[in-house]
């Protein structure tokens, strides 16, 4: 059986963990590629880095409350949390995501993968 991996309950995200996970710029790219395309298994963000590196953002990103990780498998599968973040800081994320679209191009996951 597999572990399930922590995450911050919903009431607990706080707004300085999420706004540091989110002004690295790979882990906003990660953000909106969720926020688009529904969820993704962690591997198909290989493409943009290393697996350690990868790990080392989605976990920023997971203990932030800002995406849920779950195990299936072999696989981790990873989700936006945007209707506790809208509800903890309504806006925030759209905000986010809005700079994230107008970031240039090869720095938007979406358009290289």
């Amino acid at each position: 059986m597999s572990k399930a991996l922590p995450h911050p309950d919903p009431e607990a995200i706080d707004l300085s963990a999420v706004l540091d996970a989110l002004r690295d710029p790979i882990r906003r790219a990660i953000v909106l590629t969720v926020a688009e395309g529904g969820e993704k298994r962690c591997s198909s963000f290989l493409h943009c880095t290393t697996k350690t590196n990868l790990s080392y953002h989605l976990a920023r990103l997971r203990e932030a409350g800002v995406v849920r990780v779950r195990v299936e498998g072999p696989a981790r599968i990873v989700s936006l949390r945007r209707t506790e973040l809208d509800a903890r800081f309504p806006g925030l994320l759209d905000a986010v995501l809005r700079g994230a679209r107008q970031a240039p191009a090869p720095a938007r996951l979406a358009e290289t993968a």
